[in-house]
């Protein structure tokens, strides 16, 4: 399904968990690293499709998510033509995306790559909130840029001293019953995932994240 100017309707989504890190995918079989995203079926919203792809590439479902904000816009980028099958030359353009920014309400161990026959990612991990562009494809870049720097202003605040607590809490909980955790504190391992398959990208930090400074001039998504 092909807007006038040959783009096809997709959604995006930039899913964080509760220290507002996103979810980085490995594709599958290959060194590129991405947000979830896919095609919008005819007579589906952008939100339909949204929660249909988040199921079939992470294995998450509504109840384990909150929508926190998304694009008010299309966000387009071209896709060059030898990554375009020959048939659909000349009229496929290219892809017109509607960003959705979630926060996991569920836990880590909700998340399964394996959810369907046809999985997008073979490995997983959670990532400070400006991902390395270089190791996402070059023709989407820009939409990933324009994506994160007009969701930025609404992730949701951060209780760091709650969060300092918990982790206190939890740390005690390991050195009391050591044997009865499958993995070292604080470490979650959904089926098919990882949290750090590929050297050369760097582990997220465990201190607060920066303060973001991305652009105010967007305006407030409907």
């Amino acid at each position: 399904m092909l807007d006038r100017d040959g783009f096809r309707p997709n959604v995006g989504i930039i899913l964080l968990n509760q220290r507002n890190q996103v979810f980085w995918g490995k594709r599958i079989r290959t060194h590129s690293w991405q947000f979830p995203q896919g095609g919008i079926d005819r007579g589906e919203s952008p939100e339909q499709a949204m929660f249909r792809e988040l199921h079939e590439e992470v294995g998450l479902h509504p109840e384990h998510v909150r929508i926190v904000a998304r694009t008010r816009d299309w966000l387009r980028y071209e896709v060059p033509d030898r990554f375009i099958r020959r048939d659909a030359r000349g009229h496929y353009k290219g892809q017109k995306q509607i960003w959705y920014l979630l926060q996991l309400v569920g836990h880590d161990w909700d998340l399964n790559l394996r959810a369907t026959d046809h999985p997008e990612f073979d490995a997983w991990r959670w990532h400070d909130y400006w991902v390395p562009l270089d190791v996402v494809v070059e023709f989407k870049r820009g939409v990933y840029e324009m994506a994160l720097t007009e969701l930025a202003r609404y992730l949701p605040r951060q209780d760091f001293r709650n969060r300092f607590l918990r982790s206190n809490v939890r740390a005690r909980e390991f050195e009391r019953h050591p044997l009865e955790h499958g993995a070292p504190a604080g470490l979650d391992l959904p089926p098919g995932g990882s949290f750090d398959p590929h050297p050369d990208i760097p582990s997220a930090s465990d201190e607060p994240p920066p303060k973001n400074s991305a652009p105010s001039s967007f305006p407030t998504p409907r």
